[in-house]
């Protein structure tokens, strides 16, 4: 009798909710037959059986909320074809869809006829032909619209002025041409028009954006553009009516006629205006040739001088000099100290000092134009002095800048980063986080040494750690560093990591990222591989339009989904790393188009799903059995710790806990 109720309890179950296989399986249709139309690459969709939930097991590039599709996400897929969207019209939940980076072609697909999307994201594919000039009128939700990097022509659709909750708008590199519409700027906080053929005036509601969204449109004028446009010409007023009767003239004692002398004076009117007009050409040369000069003067403000090759313990170097020219903010005389000539002792002091307040070392100048400003003291004072002419390699170039390891007089080695895009904040404001970093004393943590700053650019200084970073050492040449990298010696990595990570966490918790660029060319290894983290806290500094370029965080699930970041990204990127560590091998993740390295992501989900987590370790590490179980542990971690969707990610905490339990 027991089993009576239990039966009636699956029959009412069943019979009440109708709705919800019918949605399943017209969830199921709409996308199979989406899959149809498509020609992907590789078979990136292989695992969409009609026998499963596109939710509940994981179809490729299917976003779910509570058990409901609401996104395809099938960037950096190499799909091709054409897309079936009537088949999505019968996904009512769908909100997103991102094909980046895939190769798509041909005309925009109708996904105006899906009224409910809020984001659509069509960029890097080679999309062409005109938008039609109503193709948004029914997509009053989209919030934000990503068609650069195609090949769109024709004028800029109007109907793009009616999307009152639009907040990010890229149309760069296609082929536009024609006015910009006069959009709503209302939550507009993104917006990007290079590149393009576009003409006119922009309007003033968009003239609160940078320059540089407007770059490479000849055509473009006024706003915050320097070109200012040319008023249009005023309508010429019709000749005179002659009078309808005029008297005979004498040919022999008669005035030239009128119409000729007007003749005349519009010639001379046309040869006053060519003659203004080259002249102000030639003057607006003059100004380009100075301007250039002075851009180039700025750019040569960190030069590289002379080539020299040397052979490092572990490989080849260019050693370079490096001279560092800070422009003058006062005229000198011929007999006046040049102060750049001066030696400065740099003191080395082995009390720690801290940083803070201290500016000694530093060579003033006039608004402090000259400054190389200490926050830290522990290693000893220096000035610009020192770094004028240092011998120096060129570590490299990265998102945020480039970089240079400086030998100073007295052999201390520094890294000079030259940064650019950090305009965020205005001197007061960079100061303060400068010192507030310049404070921060961890042994898992790289303290900046000083920084100078300019409006276009900054400089910032810290200890040079030699052995290099962790993707060096994993991933270059596998010398002697890498066959030292036995599993206590990773665990000690990754361990050292964590309790950075930590330390970052709880010194910045009312960051939106508290590191915000952890991946493993951020992370430096001393002599016996304590791990130093690098590049942390910097997005308050960063301009928003190049954030999402150069930051790692930005390139998590939820970024590329929704535009959305949080702790939870450090999070993510943390578990990129352990995956890198415990498989050996290069993250696809870390690369901006996905073309090359491994996505260690799906890889790990897929072998774990076919209980072949053994096979994901490094076979340097894997012949360690003894310890096989405590490398699964950790990649069990690291699994965890990317998970596509924030919430179902470890907190930090307990991520670092479950770190610190696993035993080498």
């Amino acid at each position: 009798m027991a089993a009576v109720p239990s039966f009636l309890f699956l029959l009412i179950f069943l019979s009440s909710s109708p709705h919800l296989s019918l949605s399943l399986s017209q969830e199921q249709d709409a996308l199979l037959k989406l899959k149809r139309s498509l020609s992907p690459a590789d078979n990136p969709l292989d695992n969409w059986d009609p026998n499963t939930s596109p939710c509940n097991d994981k179809w490729a590039g299917i976003v779910c909320n509570q058990d409901v599709v609401t996104g395809l996400h099938f960037a950096n897929m190499g799909l091709s074809g054409n897309i079936d969207v009537d088949a999505l019209k019968d996904i009512p939940t769908l909100r997103t869809i991102n094909l980046m980076n895939n190769k798509f072609s041909g005309p925009i697909p109708d996904f105006h006829k899906l009224g409910v999307l809020k984001s659509l994201f069509l960029a890097g594919n080679d999309f062409s032909g005109e938008i039609p000039e109503d193709y948004f009128s029914h997509l009053t939700s989209l919030k934000k619209i990503y068609l650069n990097g195609n090949n769109f022509t024709g004028k800029i659709p109007e109907s793009l002025t009616q999307l009152t909750k639009l907040e990010e708008l890229h149309l760069e590199s296609n082929q536009f041409t024609g006015p910009i519409p006069k959009l709503k700027p209302g939550v507009l906080n993104s917006l990007d028009f290079s590149n393009n053929k576009l003409q006119g005036p922009i309007p003033e509601t968009l003239s609160k954006f940078d320059s540089k969204a407007f770059d490479g449109n000849e055509g473009l004028c006024g706003g915050p553009l320097k070109s200012s446009c040319k008023p249009p010409p005023t309508p010429s007023s019709p000749p005179p009516k002659s009078p309808s009767k005029s008297p005979p003239e004498s040919p022999s004692t008669s005035p030239p006629s009128i119409p000729k002398k007007k003749e005349e004076d519009r010639k001379s009117k046309t040869i006053i205006i060519v003659i203004s007009v080259i002249v102000g050409i030639m003057v607006l040369l003059l100004l380009f040739v100075l301007l250039t000069k002075k851009r180039r003067k700025r750019e040569d403000d960190f030069n590289v001088l002379g080539k020299e090759q040397i052979v490092d313990g572990h490989r080849n170097v260019q050693e370079k000099v490096v001279e560092v020219h800070i422009p003058s903010t006062t005229n000198r005389s011929v007999g006046s100290t040049n102060e750049s000539n001066r030696s400065v002792e740099v003191h080395q002091s082995n009390s720690r000092k801290g940083g803070g307040d201290s500016k000694k070392g530093s060579s003033q100048g006039k608004n402090g134009m000259n400054e190389l400003l200490m926050v830290n003291e522990e290693k000893g004072t220096f000035g610009l002095p020192d770094l004028m002419k240092a011998a120096a390699e060129v570590l490299g170039n990265g998102g945020l800048g480039s970089a240079y390891k400086a030998v100073m007089s007295n052999g201390f080695s520094v890294v000079v980063k030259r940064m650019r895009e950090m305009n965020r904040l205005g001197r007061d404001g960079f100061d303060a986080e400068m010192r507030r970093f310049g404070r921060l004393s961890h042994k898992n943590i790289l303290t900046p040494l000083a920084y100078h700053y300019r409006r276009e650019e900054k400089l910032l200084i810290s200890e040079y750690i030699p052995k290099g970073s962790l993707l060096y050492v994993l991933h270059g040449d596998r010398g002697i560093s890498y066959s030292e990298l036995n599993w206590p010696t990773r665990l000690k990595i990754v361990q050292g990591i964590a309790c950075g990570m930590g330390f970052i966490h709880t010194e910045f918790a009312s960051y939106d990222l508290p590191h915000g660029n952890l991946k493993s060319s951020n992370i430096l290894l001393k002599e016996d591989y304590e791990p130093v983290l690098n590049d942390y806290a910097l997005h308050p500094l960063i301009n928003p339009s190049n954030a999402a370029q150069s930051m790692f965080a930005f390139r998590t699930p939820e970024y590329i989904e929704s535009q959305q970041v949080s702790p939870k990204a450090d999070v993510y990127c943390l578990g990129i790393v352990i995956l890198e560590i415990l498989t050996g091998k290069f993250p696809s993740q870390y690369l901006s188009n996905g073309k090359g390295g491994t996505d260690v992501v799906q890889w790990v989900q897929s072998a774990m799903a076919d209980q072949r987590e053994q096979e994901l370790l490094d076979p340097e590490i894997a012949s360690e059995t003894d310890s096989v179980d405590q490398m699964l542990q950790l990649l069990m971690v690291g699994a965890d710790c990317t998970k596509s969707e924030p919430e179902q990610r470890l907190d930090l905490s307990e991520a670092i806990r479950r770190i610190e339990e696993v035993q080498a």
